[in-house]
Protein backbone atom coordinates (compact mmCIF):
# COMPACT_ATOMS: atom_id res chain seq x y z
CA UNK A 1 0.00 0.00 0.00
CA UNK A 2 2.17 2.81 -1.32
CA UNK A 3 1.65 6.48 -0.57
CA UNK A 4 -0.01 8.54 -3.27
CA UNK A 5 0.73 12.27 -3.57
CA UNK A 6 -2.79 13.08 -4.80
CA UNK A 7 -4.30 11.59 -1.62
CA UNK A 8 -1.73 12.90 0.89
CA UNK A 9 -1.39 15.85 3.24
CA UNK A 10 1.77 16.60 5.21
CA UNK A 11 1.02 17.79 8.75
CA UNK A 12 3.90 19.38 10.65
CA UNK A 13 3.07 19.30 14.37
CA UNK A 14 4.50 21.94 16.70
CA UNK A 15 7.98 22.45 15.28
CA UNK A 16 8.24 25.75 17.11
CA UNK A 17 11.09 28.08 18.00
CA UNK A 18 11.13 27.48 21.77
CA UNK A 19 10.67 23.71 21.48
CA UNK A 20 13.16 22.70 18.78
CA UNK A 21 16.34 23.56 20.76
CA UNK A 22 15.54 20.88 23.37
CA UNK A 23 14.69 18.09 20.89
CA UNK A 24 17.16 15.19 20.78
CA UNK A 25 19.02 15.40 17.46
CA UNK A 26 16.80 18.39 16.66
CA UNK A 27 18.93 19.64 13.75
CA UNK A 28 18.53 16.31 11.97
CA UNK A 29 14.78 16.14 12.69
CA UNK A 30 14.36 19.67 11.34
CA UNK A 31 16.45 18.91 8.25
CA UNK A 32 14.41 15.80 7.42
CA UNK A 33 11.11 17.65 7.98
CA UNK A 34 12.35 20.52 5.82
CA UNK A 35 13.35 18.22 2.97
CA UNK A 36 10.02 16.42 3.19
CA UNK A 37 8.06 19.68 3.18
CA UNK A 38 9.96 21.10 0.19
CA UNK A 39 9.46 17.84 -1.73
CA UNK A 40 5.77 17.83 -0.81
CA UNK A 41 5.35 21.31 -2.25
CA UNK A 42 7.09 20.27 -5.49
CA UNK A 43 4.79 17.25 -5.73
CA UNK A 44 1.56 19.18 -4.99
CA UNK A 45 1.06 17.67 -1.54
CA UNK A 46 -0.45 20.26 0.83
CA UNK A 47 1.82 21.18 3.74
CA UNK A 48 0.05 22.37 6.88
CA UNK A 49 1.24 22.92 10.43
CA UNK A 50 0.00 23.22 13.97
CA UNK A 51 1.37 25.49 16.66
CA UNK A 52 0.76 24.52 20.27
CA UNK A 53 0.22 27.47 22.63
CA UNK A 54 1.99 29.82 20.23
CA UNK A 55 2.44 32.59 22.81
CA UNK A 56 4.57 30.25 24.92
CA UNK A 57 6.34 28.11 22.32
CA UNK A 58 6.71 30.63 19.50
CA UNK A 59 6.11 30.27 15.77
CA UNK A 60 6.98 27.42 13.42
CA UNK A 61 10.74 27.52 12.88
CA UNK A 62 12.49 28.86 9.82
CA UNK A 63 13.13 27.67 7.17
CA UNK A 64 10.32 25.13 7.64
CA UNK A 65 7.66 27.83 7.89
CA UNK A 66 8.39 28.89 4.29
CA UNK A 67 6.90 25.59 3.05
CA UNK A 68 3.80 25.71 5.27
CA UNK A 69 0.63 26.75 3.47
CA UNK A 70 -1.63 27.07 6.52
CA UNK A 71 -1.15 27.02 10.30
CA UNK A 72 -3.65 25.87 12.93
CA UNK A 73 -3.38 27.19 16.49
CA UNK A 74 -4.14 24.70 19.25
CA UNK A 75 -4.09 24.15 22.98
CA UNK A 76 -4.94 20.43 23.09
CA UNK A 77 -2.03 18.03 22.77
CA UNK A 78 -3.98 16.12 20.12
CA UNK A 79 -4.71 18.37 17.16
CA UNK A 80 -7.79 16.26 16.46
CA UNK A 81 -9.35 17.28 19.79
CA UNK A 82 -9.17 20.97 18.87
CA UNK A 83 -12.51 22.32 17.58
CA UNK A 84 -12.43 22.87 13.83
CA UNK A 85 -9.28 20.86 13.14
CA UNK A 86 -10.88 18.12 11.04
CA UNK A 87 -12.69 20.68 8.85
CA UNK A 88 -9.43 22.66 8.52
CA UNK A 89 -7.53 19.76 6.97
CA UNK A 90 -7.34 19.85 3.15
CA UNK A 91 -10.49 18.15 1.85
CA UNK A 92 -10.69 14.88 -0.11
CA UNK A 93 -7.30 13.62 1.09
CA UNK A 94 -7.46 10.50 3.23
CA UNK A 95 -3.76 10.05 4.02
CA UNK A 96 -2.09 12.33 6.57
CA UNK A 97 1.66 12.11 7.03
CA UNK A 98 2.64 13.50 10.41
CA UNK A 99 6.01 14.94 11.36
CA UNK A 100 6.90 17.16 14.30
CA UNK A 101 7.42 17.37 18.03
CA UNK A 102 7.17 15.93 20.50
CA UNK A 103 6.79 12.46 19.05
CA UNK A 104 5.45 10.92 22.25
CA UNK A 105 3.00 13.72 23.09
CA UNK A 106 1.42 15.93 20.43
CA UNK A 107 2.54 13.88 17.43
CA UNK A 108 1.41 10.57 18.91
CA UNK A 109 -1.91 11.90 20.22
CA UNK A 110 -2.62 13.52 16.83
CA UNK A 111 -1.76 10.30 14.98
CA UNK A 112 -4.04 8.27 17.27
CA UNK A 113 -6.81 10.82 16.72
CA UNK A 114 -6.42 10.63 12.94
CA UNK A 115 -6.68 6.84 13.11
CA UNK A 116 -9.84 7.31 15.19
CA UNK A 117 -11.29 9.53 12.44
CA UNK A 118 -10.77 6.73 9.92
CA UNK A 119 -7.93 8.47 8.10
CA UNK A 120 -4.71 6.77 7.04
CA UNK A 121 -2.21 8.09 9.58
CA UNK A 122 1.46 7.85 8.67
CA UNK A 123 4.11 8.89 11.19
CA UNK A 124 7.34 10.06 9.56
CA UNK A 125 9.92 8.68 12.00
CA UNK A 126 13.00 10.68 10.99
CA UNK A 127 11.03 13.94 10.83
CA UNK A 128 9.61 13.57 14.34
CA UNK A 129 11.47 14.12 17.58
CA UNK A 130 11.31 14.12 21.35
CA UNK A 131 13.58 15.40 24.09
CA UNK A 132 14.64 11.81 24.82
CA UNK A 133 15.31 9.06 22.31
CA UNK A 134 13.47 6.52 24.45
CA UNK A 135 10.26 8.57 24.22
CA UNK A 136 10.61 8.78 20.43
CA UNK A 137 10.99 5.00 20.14
CA UNK A 138 8.02 4.37 22.45
CA UNK A 139 5.87 6.72 20.36
CA UNK A 140 6.71 4.82 17.16
CA UNK A 141 5.86 1.48 18.78
CA UNK A 142 2.56 2.72 20.18
CA UNK A 143 1.51 4.44 16.95
CA UNK A 144 2.18 1.25 14.97
CA UNK A 145 0.30 -0.87 17.52
CA UNK A 146 -2.78 1.32 17.05
CA UNK A 147 -2.88 1.21 13.25
CA UNK A 148 -0.55 3.99 12.10
CA UNK A 149 2.10 3.36 9.50
CA UNK A 150 5.72 4.30 10.17
CA UNK A 151 7.85 5.61 7.30
CA UNK A 152 10.95 7.72 6.74
CA UNK A 153 10.98 10.96 4.82
CA UNK A 154 12.70 9.40 1.80
CA UNK A 155 10.23 6.50 1.74
CA UNK A 156 7.41 9.04 1.49
CA UNK A 157 9.11 11.20 -1.13
CA UNK A 158 9.94 8.35 -3.49
CA UNK A 159 6.51 6.75 -3.08
CA UNK A 160 4.89 10.10 -3.92
CA UNK A 161 6.95 10.29 -7.13
CA UNK A 162 6.32 6.64 -8.09
CA UNK A 163 8.80 6.69 -10.98
CA UNK A 164 12.10 8.23 -12.08
CA UNK A 165 10.11 9.54 -15.03
CA UNK A 166 8.14 11.89 -12.77
CA UNK A 167 8.42 15.41 -14.23
CA UNK A 168 9.84 16.74 -10.94
CA UNK A 169 12.22 13.83 -10.30
CA UNK A 170 15.46 15.78 -10.80
CA UNK A 171 14.29 18.69 -8.63
CA UNK A 172 13.24 16.36 -5.83
CA UNK A 173 16.40 14.28 -6.13
CA UNK A 174 18.48 17.41 -5.53
CA UNK A 175 16.64 17.87 -2.21
CA UNK A 176 17.51 14.41 -0.89
CA UNK A 177 21.15 14.26 -2.05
Amino acid sequence: MLLNASDSTLLIVDMQSRLMPVIHDGDSVLARAGTLARAARLLDVPVVATEHHGKMLGPTVEPLSASVQATFQKMHFSSVREPGFEAWLPPARKTVLVAGCEAHICVLQTVLGLVGLGLRAVLVADAAGSRRGSDHHAALRRARAHGAEIVTSEMAIFEWMDTCEHPRFREVLRLVK
